[in-house]
């Protein structure tokens, strides 16, 4: 399986690219603030189409250029319905401050929008990613999980955005964040996940459900399910 991305704009968020294999179709995860000329380019090197751009949630970071990859590739954006309305109106989930941040820039949802909640399989370009809604950081936070193939066995991969970190978890002191919430969602749908179970978090490094159970402060007395 392919699996590749870069850290894009001001916020140095995750966007990821994931397929079976190169020379095939792939999914856009997260594309944020600038992030189309490194998307475009790092698609045409692995000779990569696009079928879908999946959202973890609403959030600027993630979602700056969603519409624009949806136009470019001629396909349609996945997001939970509680983090929609954020696709044309970004300051719904940045508070006033935060808000400054948008300038003159303009946003709208792409031309085709599929809702997703908890437990929905999305298949597409040969693959399978199952979503957990994970609220806390927003409302309509979403975690994917899909199974790759190792020559140790099948491992879980998952894309966590904002939810959990390398040693840390999400802000929730922004409009929709609820702390204890957070918590509670990584503690029921993230940490009965198997120790090998690969984390792609929306910013920084990668880690392991194994590592963060037993090294994330954050997640100290939390017990899973």
């Amino acid at each position: 399986m392919l699996i590749t991305g870069f850290a894009a704009g001001m916020f140095q968020t995750n966007c990821y690219v994931l397929a079976p294999a190169a020379g095939g179709e792939c999914v856009i995860v997260d594309p944020g603030q600038d992030a189309m000329e490194a998307l475009t380019s790092l698609v045409a090197e692995h000779g990569l189409t696009p079928t879908a751009v999946l959202v973890t949630h609403g959030h600027l970071d993630h979602t700056w250029s969603v519409a624009p990859a949806c136009a470019h590739y001629g396909v349609p954006a996945y997001v939970h319905p509680d983090d929609r309305p954020m696709l044309a109106d970004p300051a719904i989930g940045m508070g006033s401050a935060m808000s400054q941040i948008i300038g003159d820039a303009t946003f709208e949802e792409p031309a085709e929008v599929i809702e997703v909640g908890q437990d929905a399989v999305i298949e597409t370009a040969g693959m399978r990613l199952t979503t957990e809604h994970t609220p806390g950081h927003t409302r309509g936070s979403i975690c994917l999980r899909t199974p790759v193939a190792t020559e140790a066995g099948t491992v879980e991969v998952v894309l966590t955005g904002d939810t959990l970190f390398a040693g840390s978890i999400g802000r929730s002191d922004l409009p929709g964040g609820n702390h204890q919430q957070l918590l509670d969602s990584i503690a029921a749908r993230l940490l009965p996940l198997p120790d090998d179970a690969v984390i792609l978090p929306g910013h920084g490094g990668t880690s392991t459900i194994g590592r963060e159970r037993a090294a994330n402060p954050f997640l100290t007395g939390l017990t899973p399910g």
